[in-house]
This record gives C-alpha cells, structure tokens and sequence, in this order.
C-alpha cells in the first residue's frame, strides 16, 4: 500500500488516500472529488476548475496522469 493526499493528486486537501496501484488511488480521489463537488466546497470545486482547463488538452492530461503516477510509484510503501 502506498499513500498520497488529495492535494498531491490535483485536489485542495490533505485528506489520505491508500491503496495498492495508481488506478485505484486515482479512483479514490476522483470519489472524494464528487462527494466535495456535492457539498459545493469551494477549494476543491476551484482545483476542480483548474483541472478542467487541463481536460481540455488530451496530451496535458496525459502527461500530467503520468506524472502523478510516476510520483505516486517511487513512493515507499506504507
């Protein structure tokens, strides 16, 4: 297992994410993403926003998906 924030992955917030590969943390967050865009909080609905603006370019968010994996794989596990 390892561990990132919600803030090391794009969010606003230093709540924890765990899990064994990029994917499912990547789906953890995206989870925490919807559940904070429901309550309308507005850092992360702000992070929201910027990570939109990075959608718009198929190869942005491309790169930046695999630099966060990158990160997220030369992290130790927990």
């Amino acid at each position: 297992m390892k561990s990132m924030t919600c803030k090391q992955l794009g969010g606003a917030c230093e709540v924890v994410f765990q899990a064994s590969t990029f994917e499912e943390i990547a789906e953890l967050s995206r989870q925490h993403g919807k559940e904070m865009y429901q309550q309308k909080e507005p850092a992360h609905l702000k992070a929201m926003s910027e990570m939109q603006k990075l959608m718009q370019s198929p190869n942005a968010m491309q790169e930046w998906f695999e630099a966060k994996k990158r990160v997220f794989e030369a992290l130790p596990e927990d």
